[in-house]
């Protein structure tokens, strides 16, 4: 089991939102991304990923699925073009594992004193991103390739899964699965009530990365529009849960879906009527509860 990471430059990106996202990414390392452990669960059960699996998960975060995924055996590697605080967190995660699987150092460095090797680590050569070591390409041909990040809560993220799928397919094998994620029906996600403050306060911004409620086929017209074949999908139940209010607050904003409210208005503002937005979600014991549902589409290289 080899685990490797890579971090990719994108050549336009928006403005970034008035945060600490070194602490954005701890919360939603230690708080949000444990909500869709049921989701990761469920794709890997399905698609029986084990030792035979090579992984590439895109918009890997701070590594849990690809975490679980090398628990079972998996081979992974990591991109994500949105967030290196997140894939430092990743690090951390995968650095043990990469030492008991013989990941190699950069070519021609020293491995110090016995120490770990290097893991994550790119550099450019002739154009091309290098992984612990090696070209992306001698991994192998990825026979999985994941996004467990879900559509279907900002305006145009579907567009941009497009552009990442762009990306990935070219190092997927004939017949590879690609897993997408998405929201399920606004109906049958409280946390959809809560996201519309979202929209509320980014109202002047909302081309631009606004709320906007799932849509039933989002996830089939990006497989469509990337020329993949659809072979199954289904739905996973993903209940928020928090021990207290705060807590609450901090997890989603840390899915970066409120950045766009705290670049039109000010943080102070998102935090104070987001915590009243999840006020209905309150236990008598303080805790905060709010069910979910997640779709995700098992579709085909061709």
């Amino acid at each position: 089991m080899t685990p490797t990471l890579v971090r990719q430059h994108t050549a336009h990106a928006d403005p970034a939102p008035r945060v600490d996202l070194c602490a954005r990414a701890r919360d939603w390392s230690e708080i949000q991304e444990r909500m869709l452990v049921p989701l990761y669960e469920a794709v890997h059960e399905r698609l029986e990923v084990g030792p035979a699996t090579r992984l590439l998960g895109v918009r890997c975060g701070s590594g849990l699925a690809l975490l679980m995924a090398a628990a079972r055996g998996a081979t992974v590697t990591g991109v994500d073009t949105s967030s290196p605080e997140r894939l430092a967190l990743a690090l951390e995660r995968l650095l043990p594992h990469a030492a008991h699987g013989g990941v190699r150092g950069l070519p021609g460095e020293p491995r110090g004193h016995g120490g770990p090797p290097e893991i994550g680590r790119t550099r450019a050569r002739a154009g091309e991103e290098l992984i612990a070591g090696s070209p992306v390409e001698a991994v192998g041909a990825y026979n999985l390739v994941t996004v467990f990040e879900p559509v279907g809560c900002l305006a145009g993220d579907a567009e941009g899964l497009g552009e990442l799928l762009a990306q990935a397919l070219p190092r997927a094998a004939r017949g590879a699965a690609v897993v997408l994620t998405g929201w399920g029906p606004p109906e049958r996600c409280a946390t959809s009530s809560v996201l519309r403050v979202a929209a509320k306060l980014a109202d002047p911004l909302r081309s631009t990365g606004s709320w906007r409620p799932a849509q039933r086929d989002d996830l089939e017209e990006v497989a469509q529009r990337a020329g993949l074949k659809p072979d199954g999908s289904g739905r996973v139940t993903c209940p928020f849960g928090y021990a207290d209010l705060d807590s609450a607050v901090r997890g989603l904003l840390s899915t970066g879906l409120f950045d766009a409210a705290i670049a039109a208005t000010d943080a102070k503002q998102v935090d104070k009527e987001l915590a009243e937005a999840l006020h209905p979600y309150r236990r008598p014991d303080g805790t905060v509860w709010m069910p979910n549902v997640f779709r995700y589409l098992v579709a085909r290289v061709p």
